[in-house]
């Protein structure tokens, strides 16, 4: 198999413990981070330590990480899996899952979401991966030192290159040589209708007995379908998107208090415990990440040309 990268001055060829040398977060906290992952992309960063467990929730990218300290239990496809340090987490985009510690008290974890497009350089399609834990001692050291080193806003050769390298890495080890026998899970009919139906009322959402009575079911039946395709009650989906637009708005610049009327929750306090249940953060600290991640990007964009084509003696 060949070794991962290292830094010219060192920089990458450091203990075991030197990803975490500036600290890991306190109790319940965690540090949301954007950054440049090539021209026009960007990928989200969570280093987090983390004493509860997350909600039923999905990921429009990928979810890649890595255990530093404790062991995290996973609800995936059906099955409990556990990560703990020296293996590596890799959760495909739409796949409901759950996450939380395995025991007190928590554990501490770096994830990195990136666009199917990342993992899928030099391949017809984005990859599949048979497995969501997977154990690699040098894969699981390297994926923290990369995400150390791009929260540390470095030049954007440097991140790139070592972004693709760990990406690429991971595809090459761990990928299905062919399609997984557990495709992506697809929404039906009826799952469909009642997501179309949900996000055009995200506001003031109908009651399941209307949603049942349109899809011609009963209660019971609308939920076991909605189940089985989605992998979440109706509710849960419905405040996963309501989270998933608030993302937006607050990148655009909204305030948390906005942008919780705007997407249906009852204040700004629902929408700070659904974001935390399933982005990890509070909306005010995603929006200044954000913010401060778009201010990074600016600053690196090359000057622009001076008007005109004359020379110096023109």
């Amino acid at each position: 198999m060949g070794g991962l990268p290292r830094g010219e001055h060192g920089r990458v060829a450091m203990s075991a413990r030197s990803p975490e040398r500036n600290g890991a977060p306190a109790p319940g906290r965690a540090v949301w981070t954007r950054v440049s992952s090539g021209p026009g992309q960007v990928l989200d960063l969570l280093h987090a330590r983390v004493a509860g467990h997350y909600a039923p929730h999905l990921h429009g990218e990928f979810a890649v990480g890595a255990c530093t300290e404790g062991t995290e239990v996973i609800r995936y496809r059906g099955a409990l899996h556990y990560a703990g340090p020296g293996s590596v987490v890799i959760l495909e985009p739409g796949e409901p899952h759950t996450g939380g510690p395995a025991d007190a008290p928590g554990f501490v974890y770096r994830v990195m979401y990136p666009a199917a497009e990342l993992l899928s350089d030099g391949l017809a399609r984005p990859p599949r991966f048979r497995e969501p834990v997977v154990t690699d001692p040098e894969l699981s050291l390297e994926l923290r030192r990369v995400h150390a080193t791009l929260s540390q806003a470095v030049e954007p050769l440097e991140a790139e290159s070592r972004l693709s390298w760990l990406l690429g890495t991971l595809v090459r080890r761990h990928a299905a040589a062919a399609p997984p026998a557990h495709e992506a899970r697809s929404a039906g009919g009826v799952s469909r209708q009642v997501m179309t139906l949900l996000a055009d009322q995200l506001t003031c959402p109908p009651g399941l007995t209307e949603i049942a009575a349109g899809a011609g079911l009963s209660r019971y039946q609308l939920l076991r379908s909605f189940r089985a395709e989605v992998g979440m009650p109706p509710y849960a989906w419905l405040a996963q998107y309501r989270v998933t637009r608030a993302r937006v708005l607050l990148e655009q610049g909204h305030s948390p208090a906005e942008a919780a009327v705007r997407t249906g929750f009852a204040d700004q306090a629902h929408l700070t415990r659904w974001f935390r249940r399933v982005v990890g953060v509070t909306p005010g600290a995603y929006r200044n990440s954000v913010q401060d991640s778009a201010s990074r990007r600016r600053r690196c964009l090359p000057p622009r040309p001076a008007g005109g084509s004359a020379g110096p003696d023109g």
